[in-house]
C-alpha cells in the first residue's frame, strides 16, 4: 500500500515540480543563475539585529545537509544507477527557484510578538496572503508529523547504521545517547539552536568537502570516466518504462529530500531574521541550495562512484552502508569512522532544525503554547528519536517519501498563487 501511494503521489509531484520550476524561472527571468548577486547576499547586514540572515543560512543548511546528503545519494545510485545524480543536479537548478519565492513570500508575511521575535513560513503566507488558515493548519500538521515524526526518526536510523558498521553496540544505547545530547539543546530554545548549527555546519561542510577532495584528486584518472558514466546512464532510453523513468523519479525524490526545495521549510527558519530584504535573503537561500547539491551530494556520489560500489549488496539499506563502503575503500578503516563522524554531526544538526521546524508548527497551530505543551512536543521529539534508531530504514523511507510529496504539492499551490506578490518584489528592487 505505502509502495503504491509513494508511486502515484511521486508521479504527481514530478510533474508539478518540473512544470512550476519552469514556470515560476520564466516568471523571474531565470534569478537562480544569478551568480554575482547570489555570492553578494553572503554580505552581512548591519542594521540586522538578534539572529542574522547568515545564521538563518546555517539553521537551513543544518536542515538540508543531513541524511539526504550522504543516505540518499548512495540509494539513488543503488536504486536508479549513475544517471540519478544527473537528474538531482538538474533538479536542483529547476528547483532552486522554489526556494527563491518561498524566502520572498515567507519574508512578506512573516509575523512578529510583543517581544519583536518574528515567526514565518509556508502557514503564515497561506493564512495572511492566502487568507487561508486551514491550509496553513493542514501545512502545519504535515511539518509535525514529517518532521518530528520522520525526518528526525530516519535521521537516528543513519546514526545507529552508521555506528553499527563500527562496534557492535546495541541501537537502545545509540537511542539513549542521542536522547540525551538532543534534551540538552532543545531544551535551550531557538536561540541555543541557531548557535549550534552556526557553529556545526561550516565545520562539518568544510570537514567532509575537504576529505571528498582528498580522495578524487588521488582518484583524479578515474573522474572523467565517472562524469561519462553518470550523463551517458541519464540518457540511457533502451529500457524507458522499466529504467529511464525510475531513474528518473529516484532522481528527482533524493534530490528533493536532500535539499528540501519547494517544501516550504527553508522560510521556516529564513523568516525569524528582522531583515527586510526579502530579495536578498532569497539569494541567500539559493546559495544555500547549491551548497548542499554541488559540494556535498556531489562529493558523495562521486567518492561512491570512484570505488568498487558495484560489488556492494545489502539488504534493508538505509543508504549510509553504502557510503561508509565507498569511504573505507578509498580511506581504508579511516574512511569509517570519518562517516560515523560525518553523519553524526550531519544528522544531529538537522535534528535540532527538524525539533524548531515542529515547534515553529506547533506554535501556529495553538493562540498560545504553553510551556506544557512545548513539554510534550520536546518528549515526543525525543520518544522519536529513540524508536528511529531501532525501526526499519525501508519503513521509514517510504514514511518520509509520502510526507514529502505532500509537503510539496500544497507549498508550490500557495506558491502559484501568491506569484505576483514575489514578482512585485523582485522587480521593485532589482
Amino acid at each position: 500500500m505505502l509502495e503504491w501511494l509513494n508511486k502515484v503521489l511521486w508521479a504527481v509531484a514530478a510533474v508539478i515540480i518540473f512544470c512550476s520550476g519552469i514556470y515560476f524561472s520564466k516568471e523571474l527571468r531565470f534569478p537562480q543563475f544569478y551568480f554575482k548577486k547570489i555570492f553578494k547576499s553572503l554580505k552581512p547586514d548591519k542594521k540586522t539585529q538578534g539572529i542574522s540572515p547568515f545564521g538563518t543560512l546555517m539553521m537551513v543548511l543544518a536542515g538540508r545537509i543531513g541524511v539526504g546528503s550522504l543516505a540518499g545519494v548512495a540509494l539513488a545510485i543503488y536504486y536508479g544507477g549513475p544517471g540519478a545524480i544527473f537528474w538531482m543536479w538538474m533538479i536542483t537548478f529547476l528547483c532552486a527557484i522554489h526556494t527563491f519565492y518561498e524566502t520572498i513570500v515567507g519574508n512578506v508575511y512573516k509575523e512578529h510578538d510583543f517581544k519583536n521575535v518574528y515567526k514565518g513560513g509556508p502557514m503564515y503566507y497561506m493564512k495572511n496572503g492566502l487568507h487561508l488558515k486551514k491550509l496553513g493548519m493542514i501545512y502545519a500538521i504535515f511539518i509535525l508529523i514529517s518532521y518530528v515524526g520522520g525526518f528526525i526518526g530516519i535521521q537516528a536510523n543513519t546514526i545507529t547504521k552508521s555506528i553499527q558498521m563500527i562496534l557492535p553496540i546495541l541501537p537502545f544505547l545509540v537511542g539513549v545517547m542521542l536522547v540525551f545530547f538532543t534534551a540538552l539543546i532543545i531544551f535551550g530554545g531557538v536561540e541555543r539552536i541557531s548557535g549550534m548549527t552556526n557553529k556545526l555546519v561550516p565545520l562539518m561542510t568544510l570537514f567532509y568537502v575537504g576529505i571528498s577532495l582528498f580522495i578524487l584528486v588521488k582518484s583524479s584518472s578515474k573522474l572523467g570516466n565517472v562524469i561519462l558514466l553518470i550523463v551517458e546512464d541519464a540518457f540511457n532510453f533502451k529500457s524507458f518504462i522499466s529504467g529511464f523513468l525510475p531513474m528518473l523519479m529516484i532522481g528527482i525524490q533524493r534530490g528533493i529530500f536532500a535539499m528540501e526545495s519547494g517544501l516550504g521549510t527553508g522560510s521556516i527558519a529564513s523568516s525569524i531574521t528582522d531583515n527586510n530584504d526579502s530579495v536578498s535573503l532569497g539569494y541567500l537561500q539559493v546559495l544555500g541550495i547549491y551548497i548542499t547539491m554541488f559540494l556535498i551530494c556531489t562529493s558523495t556520489a562521486f567518492v561512491i562512484l570512484t570505488s568498487n560500489y558495484l560489488d556492494f549488496d545489502f539488504s534493508k539499506m538505509n543508504g549510509i552502508e553504502l557510503t561508509q563502503h565507498a569511504f573505507t575503500y578509498h580511506l581504508g578503516s579511516f574512511g569509517n569512522y570519518f562517516v560515523f563522524l560525518s553523519i553524526l554531526l550531519f544528522s544531529f544538526s538537522t535534528i535540532l532544525t527538524g525539533y524548531y521546524y515542529g515547534e515553529s508548527s506547533l506554535k501556529y497551530l495553538s493562540k498560545k503554547v504553553s510551556s506544557k505543551k512545548l513539554m510534550i512536543l520536546k518528549i515526543v521529539t525525543l520518544v522519536v528519536l529513540f524508536a528511529g534508531c531501532i525501526m526499519s530504514p525501508d519503513l521509514l523511507w517510504k514514511f518520509v517519501d509520502i510526507l514529502v510529496a505532500f509537503l510539496a504539492l500544497i507549498n508550490i499551490y500557495a506558491l502559484f498563487k501568491l506569484k505576483n506578490v514575489v514578482k512585485y518584489e523582485f522587480f521593485a528592487k532589482k
